[in-house]
């Protein structure tokens, strides 16, 4: 469940005018389809059936049910429409937007939006949503072979789309560190600490290999222990996310936002 507190709560309903069982000027249709779009969500789901099961009551019901991170985004979202509404108070605006990002930020994974595909693939999408479904339900070890088979995956198209080849054999840390060699050649990496991290994360893919195979899901195993199964995540998290800013700053010309983040 998020953390929402009861003055926030107050603040996110004026806003959104759900005094008389709606949000804002949304039809079924179209909540329905921004909860979606948003988080992944069925908000007509039996189980944010919350008193009528209106709008208001079933975004009430969505507060108590999903985790922080989850919330944060689709209330930023709802903040965007709300915008977009005449005699909008900005200072009211503002107080909203405050407490969508103290939701985002107190995820317990602060990367996780970049954990998101490279290729188009219904399997991959599934893939993704696995995994960060894994976060959003703060367990992070039942999450762990799918991470690694993401990021088996991202590398592999990372690498295949720079001309590095690609071999069913070839292991992920050797992937990785050819990327890294690759963009070290082309001037992509700019400081000498961020290339000597990126070169120490080849021995941690490395091991990557090994906590999936002994300590995850992908067989019978004892699961590794939820504090070190978050520290693996926030930290290949984090890798992804600067793979994104590097390949997506070099394709497009441009920095990469917050939003672009979102899945």
């Amino acid at each position: 469940m998020s953390s929402l507190e009861f003055t926030e709560k107050q603040e996110l309903e004026r806003l959104f005018d759900m005094g008389g069982g709606y949000v804002l000027n949304f039809t079924n249709r179209t909540f329905s389809e921004l909860i979606r779009d948003t988080t992944g969500k069925d908000i007509y789901d039996d189980k944010y059936e919350y008193r009528s099961g209106s709008k208001a009551n079933r975004l009430r019901a969505f507060w108590e049910k999903e985790p922080d991170q989850v919330v944060g985004v689709m209330v930023d979202k709802l903040i965007d429409s709300a915008e977009d509404m005449p005699r909008t108070d900005q200072s009211h605006i503002k107080r909203c937007r405050q407490i969508a990002e103290r939701l985002r930020e107190s995820a317990s994974v602060a990367d996780i939006e970049a954990i998101k595909p490279n290729e188009k693939g219904e399997d991959y999408e599934a893939l993704v949503h696995s995994v960060r479904k894994s976060i959003e339900e703060n367990k992070p070890e039942v999450g762990l072979d799918r991470l690694h088979t993401f990021m088996v995956r991202y590398i592999r198209v990372l690498a295949k789309e720079r001309g590095i080849e690609v071999t069913e054999g070839k292991p992920l840390h050797s992937l990785f560190g050819e990327l890294i060699k690759l963009f070290k050649e082309r001037g992509e990496i700019e400081s000498e600490m961020a290339e000597r991290i990126l070169k120490v994360t080849i021995s941690t893919m490395e091991s990557f290999n090994h906590v999936r195979n002994e300590r995850s899901l992908a067989h019978d195993n004892s699961l590794l222990g939820y504090h070190e199964a978050l520290f693996i995540f926030r930290h290949v998290s984090s890798v992804v996310r600067l793979l994104r800013a590097i390949t997506d700053d070099n394709e497009d010309g441009r920095e990469v936002s917050e939003e672009e983040f979102s899945f």
